[in-house]
């Protein structure tokens, strides 16, 4: 029998909610990030019985210990048609082993070649789903740095009562992701480049969300990582991986396997969501964080000490879905780590000073939680993308690349066991950088990517300005925002 969910906001200022209502809702009503009220656990028994499970079988087991407001049979249909081969050939996620220490998870086998498209697939079924069961419409808005905007897109395009409203950074995506988005010519998205870098995107979004009349009376949500359910979502690869990477260990072996996790991160909500599956029982040894050269999460996990950048001190690299320095999901994990009374000042005190001092709790970041951290430079990508071809004639994009960079420090330095490194996008995205580090080895460009290339695009181009953004919502969102 499941536990009921709720969810509450990291802010304390939310009723408790079920999933269904902060699926839509994405933000919290007092600014803050939807939490579960508790972490459901996955004892081994249970973790053994998901074995034979295939892919949309296991997301309905996952997921469904969040979502206790969907009928089993309900989501188990939701979860069908999100993974279905029309949209991810089998296996969903596939496994390649690189040598007995690597292993890359590949997460980028959906419509977008990016890992957003495992949970936004998942939402453009489970939100029109939740908004027919409420008579409700919904007017999306979300930030993106690359690929969660082109995923939302691709997952809502043409979908009943829902329009998305994508925020993006002029000029910081690759030719690939700006087409992937821009030349979508559905009469519910609407692309809106702004001047400025994602955290500006990011802050916008925030605002307008925090702007509760606004909110409401536009029927405002999110699909961005802030919404619970995306992170719902992403936690299902996690047992998915380790259990196919245990498949050939004997039973009595299987939880005292050392198996690691090596994870690109920006916005913090693809760790984060392994963070919850170690909580919820799964044996995972290190959750590896890796950065590229914009490192605030790095300095944070190593020094305890987190302090976001301006948008001018954040650098245009080579790996750019991970150019952030404000990472949104962090504040989910702070929460848990200081608890709700204590998480409140210490917000305060961030918000106020810019910077939040948690050095006496950096200890138990490892200890406790199981996270490790480093950074990545652009040498650093090209070389660990060199490797990776060498040993296994495996092709790897450049934040996967970081991943590995940060993993193989870490095993040189004597960290046990497997790691499974999240390939969090096809290498096809980011040609230039392939390229550059494999010279005629590089695949050229597929004809799909060609013809991609070559459409129209369609795109908004607005100042960094809240006000700019909401003046675009009101003149462009559906008159009527709930359904008839």
């Amino acid at each position: 029998m499941t536990d009921t969910m709720t969810f509450v906001s990291t802010r304390g200022g939310m009723a408790p909610a079920p999933f269904t209502q902060v699926l839509i809702d994405g933000l919290a009503p007092d600014g803050g990030l939807t939490v579960p009220d508790h972490v459901p656990t996955v004892d081994a028994a249970r973790l053994e019985g998901w074995r034979g499970l295939d892919y949309p079988a296991l997301a309905a087991e996952v997921i469904g210990l969040y979502a206790t407001d969907i009928p089993a049979a309900d989501l188990a249909r939701l979860t069908a048609a999100a993974y279905a081969p029309e949209r991810f050939p089998a296996p969903v996620v596939p496994l390649n082993r690189v040598d007995d220490r690597r292993v890359v998870v590949g997460l980028s086998e959906g419509p977008t070649m990016a890992f957003k498209d495992l949970a936004m697939q998942f939402l453009g079924q489970a939100m029109p789903y939740a908004l027919a069961r409420s008579g409700r419409r919904l007017n999306i808005l979300g930030a993106t740095s690359g690929d969660t905007g082109s995923a939302a897109e691709h997952a809502f395009r043409g979908r009943p009562g829902i329009s998305v409203f994508m925020l993006s950074p002029q000029g910081r995506m690759s030719d690939v992701q700006r087409a992937q988005m821009y030349s979508l010519d559905d009469a519910n998205i609407h692309n809106l480049a702004v001047d400025g870098v994602f955290d500006d995107c990011q802050n916008i979004v925030k605002a307008i969300n925090g702007d509760a009349a606004f909110k409401a009376a536009h029927a405002i949500g999110a699909v961005n990582s802030i919404n619970f359910g995306r992170i719902s979502a992403q936690i299902v690869y996690y047992f998915w991986a380790w259990l196919r990477v245990t498949d050939d260990i004997p039973a009595a072996g299987r939880a005292d396997a050392l198996i690691s996790f090596a994870v690109p991160s920006g916005n913090f909500g693809n760790i984060y969501a392994g963070h919850l599956a170690r909580r919820m029982g799964l044996a995972i040894h290190r959750l590896i964080l890796a950065t590229n050269e914009n490192n605030v999460l790095d300095e944070f996990f190593r020094t305890g000490v987190y302090q976001p950048r301006t948008r001018e001190q954040t650098l245009v690299t080579s790996s750019p879905s991970m150019d952030i320095s404000k990472a949104s999901n962090l504040e989910r994990f702070i929460w848990d780590v200081l608890g709700p009374e204590r998480f409140r000042a210490a917000w305060a005190e961030l918000e106020r000073a810019g910077r939040l001092d948690l050095s006496a709790e950096q200890p138990r970041f490892t200890a406790e939680y199981g996270f490790v951290s480093g950074e990545s430079t652009h040498a650093d990508r090209l070389a660990a993308i060199r490797a990776v071809h060498e040993r296994s004639g495996l092709l790897i994009d450049p934040h996967t690349a970081d991943a590995v960079t940060v993993a193989d420090r870490l095993i040189a330095d004597g960290l046990p066991g497997q790691v499974l490194v999240l390939a969090t996008a096809r290498p096809e995205k980011f040609g230039d950088t392939v390229k550059e580090a494999l010279g005629d080895d590089a695949e050229g460009l597929t004809p799909r990517l060609r013809e991609l290339l070559a459409r129209p695009q369609h795109v908004i181009d607005v100042p960094n300005s809240v006000d700019a953004v909401r003046a675009y919502i009101e003149a462009h969102a559906p008159a009527t925002t709930v359904a008839e």
